[in-house]
């Protein structure tokens, strides 16, 4: 049975992934349609745990492919096994056995990786290839052409093709232009850092015991950080949430630019970002940018 929109979104809402409709309703076409799905944007909008969250709310596998420069056909497909073939030759030849190819060569032997296990699966997996803008153009021209067709060709045994189609979805942070034929065969979604109202639905959902007022500073303090065009390296949703953590951990119920300067590693990952912060911002520039949210209500500010 497909899921409906409806579902969808509910699904989506469970597991504790929280997203603009825009994203549920290119996800369910992505579904509809059985097309590939492509999601771009900055290190740390949620990309990946979007894949995560559909094989979830599917109930089915995730099934990962990690990307990076120098992957190849043999990492992403299938390998032969050829340590358990060398000991059939050795067992058959020393009971005087002969060895046809074709039992050498035959499914008990494959070493299934990410993209042969999704297209042999019973069930519809969710098939995430993470990162691909890491991958070499060559591999990316291969890619493309597999999931066209969801088939693979394995010279020793033939054309395997998908027994259910996977639910696809490619990530990128586009660190290199992909190609327009891998583009083609795609739904495309662009993910942003979201707006500070849905980044305190998703704090709340997703650190147990934080307090309102807590979450919104919170929200409010990255949204002003993510806003400095000088940082090189802007805090993403995962790092928003291991401060969130961390302030619930040493108990405090609300911010101030201090207690931001003192867990700012947490949030600033560069030194030369932390630098910046100190140098333009500081503790008390922190606590304007505080007042001046709880003085204009913004985010619904307690």
């Amino acid at each position: 049975m497909e899921l409906t929109m409806e579902q969808l979104r509910r699904g989506f809402a469970r597991v504790g992934y929280i997203c603009e409709e825009n994203t549920v309703l290119t996800v369910y076409l992505a579904l509809v349609l059985q097309k590939p799905l492509l999601v771009e944007g900055a290190p740390g909008v949620g990309k990946t745990e979007l894949g995560k969250a559909l094989a979830q709310v599917l109930n089915t596998e995730l099934i990962r492919l990690q990307c990076y420069e120098g992957l190849d056909e043999t990492k992403a497909l299938y390998e032969w096994n050829y340590q358990r073939q060398l000991l059939r030759l050795q067992i058959d030849r020393s009971a005087e056995v002969e060895v046809a190819e074709e039992d050498l060569f035959s499914p008990r032997y494959l070493l299934e990786r990410p993209l042969l296990k999704a297209i042999r699966s019973d069930k519809r997996p969710v098939l995430l290839i993470d990162e691909v803008d890491k991958c070499d153009p060559e591999f990316e021209a291969f890619l493309f052409e597999v999931l066209s067709d969801f088939q693979v060709s394995i010279p020793e045994i033939g054309t395997v093709t998908a027994r259910t189609v996977p639910a696809v979805v490619l990530t990128s942070n586009s660190e290199r232009e992909l190609s327009d034929g891998l583009k083609r065969r795609c739904l495309y979604l662009y993910l942003d850092f979201p707006p500070p109202e849905e980044e305190i639905k998703i704090i709340k959902a997703k650190v147990p015991g934080v307090e309102e007022r807590l979450a919104w500073e919170i929200a409010r303090v990255v949204e002003y950080l993510r806003r400095q065009e000088q940082l090189r390296k802007k805090p993403s949703i995962a790092e928003t949430l291991d401060w969130a953590r961390a302030l619930v951990a040493l108990k405090h119920r609300s911010l101030d630019g201090g207690l931001v300067d003192n867990t700012l590693n947490l949030l600033l990952k560069r030194r030369q970002d932390q630098l910046y912060f100190r140098r333009e911002i500081g503790p008390r520039g922190l606590d304007k940018v505080l007042r001046q949210g709880r003085a204009g209500g913004d985010a619904g500010a307690p």
